[in-house]
């Protein structure tokens, strides 16, 4: 097999007095989707989560959708709750209580 180096014309390097290609300058983007993939897991297993408020409070059930700025909890034997992401300290899943 032969290999061969590529490299760009020099007409294309003229082009840019740097030597560097632009799209290394362009901002990364804000959002990874990890948010959104952990909550869709959690979502499709039914798991029993925990929501620690900004206050201490303890909020267990499970997320039944999500958005932008707020979460739906879906409660056991209590009424459901519409909770605004700002006023999670943190969550975890009910299982890994101990």
């Amino acid at each position: 097999m032969n290999r061969r180096l590529i490299r760009s014309s020099l007409s294309k390097i003229k082009g840019n007095p740097s030597g560097r290609s632009q799209n290394k300058n362009q901002d990364h983007p804000e959002q990874t989707n990890a948010e959104s993939f952990y909550y869709l897991k959690q979502m499709q297993n039914k798991t029993s989560m925990v929501l620690v408020t900004t206050d201490g409070e303890k909020i267990c059930g499970n997320i039944e959708w999500y958005d932008r700025n707020s979460i739906k909890i879906n409660r056991h034997l209590e009424s459901n709750l519409l909770i605004f992401k700002h006023s999670i300290r943190y969550m975890y899943k009910e299982d890994e209580n101990t």
